[in-house]
């Protein structure tokens, strides 16, 4: 698709025709949505697509997730005029941080960090990744916030997909997510 078209009618989830398969083998997510950011209108769908469903929500604070979340989190924040923190992979902030071990989509151990001095009890934050495959790293970051006694408003990323993580933590927490009903069999099946 061209980086500059965009079509006469914009329905939700039109700007995943954007992304591109991966084609680097299995240690890769199975679909890169880099290119739908380089798209302005895209872009801008699908924040709004993500924000929709906490208009009126009270959020104090919006958190994306290292590294791809940042993007979107980010865009989140300054669309809603809250902050934005990063909850990073260990290692790469340096101040004071709480860790919390996960297990990411491809089963690899990681630890992620949080600054301690940024969220304080009663905070609520929005948390923003790019996908949600497992659950595994949106629960270490959902972990960080609550020990830290931050509230977590919701949660949002193109796609939470049907997995036992997935469903983890659509039934406990407010989510937005871009894939139309329709299309979430072919994403939960990686097509």
């Amino acid at each position: 698709m061209d980086l500059c078209h965009v079509p006469a009618t914009r329905e939700k989830g039109w700007y995943l025709a954007l992304m591109a398969p991966n084609v680097k083998g299995p240690n890769y997510a199975w679909l890169d949505p880099s290119r739908l950011y380089c798209h302005p209108q895209g872009l801008q769908d699908c924040v709004a697509d993500l924000l929709q469903p906490f208009q009126g929500d009270p959020i104090d604070m919006v958190a994306g997730i290292d590294a791809m979340g940042f993007i979107l989190g980010a865009a989140a924040a300054a669309i809603l005029r809250k902050g934005f923190l990063a909850i990073r992979k260990a290692g790469h902030l340096c101040v004071q941080t709480l860790t919390q071990p996960y297990t990411d989509y491809s089963g690899r151990e990681k630890v992620m960090e949080v600054r301690t001095d940024a969220i304080s009890p009663g905070l609520r934050i929005l948390l923003v990744d790019q996908w949600v495959e497992t659950g595994g790293t949106m629960r270490a970051a959902i972990q960080l916030v609550e020990r830290l006694g931050g509230v977590v408003a919701g949660v949002a990323a193109i796609c939470i997909e049907d997995s036992e993580g997935g469903r983890w933590i659509q039934e406990r927490y407010k989510c937005a997510h871009c894939v139309p009903p329709r299309l979430q069999p072919r994403f939960d099946r990686h097509q």
